[in-house]
């Protein structure tokens, strides 16, 4: 039972978490994987069944955007992705419901009440 709700847990915050590593640079698929697994302490593994829908996603709200890099000799080409200004907003604004949320669900489930929010 645990799994089926850290996986809904984990769909509710995906694309938040995918624009915050994008905050800073730009960042190619395995490469998001791999930092949301080590900054999350190995409890937010993704396959890339579930990754690669969010970024399409994002990319269509014209939150994030994507080049290819060029292949060379040593490396294939890379699909590397960025966080738009439209993005940075949309982050902030998503962050900050998150916040709120949950604070709200804190307070229910430790039985504070209202108004710690």
């Amino acid at each position: 039972m645990t799994n089926r709700y850290e996986q809904q847990m984990k769909k509710g915050v995906l694309d938040m978490l995918i624009m915050k590593l994008l905050e800073e640079e730009e960042k190619y698929g395995y490469q998001l994987i791999q930092e949301l697994k080590q900054k999350g302490g190995g409890r937010l593994t993704l396959k890339e069944g579930t990754l690669y829908p969010a970024l399409y996603r994002l990319e269509e709200e014209g939150w994030i955007q994507s080049r290819w890099s060029e292949a060379s000799d040593k490396e294939p080409a890379k699909k590397y992705y960025e966080l738009t200004a439209a993005g940075k907003q949309a982050l902030q604004e998503i962050f900050s419901i998150w916040k709120e949320f949950s604070c709200n669900v804190e307070q229910i489930m430790d039985g504070a009440g209202e108004g710690r929010c």
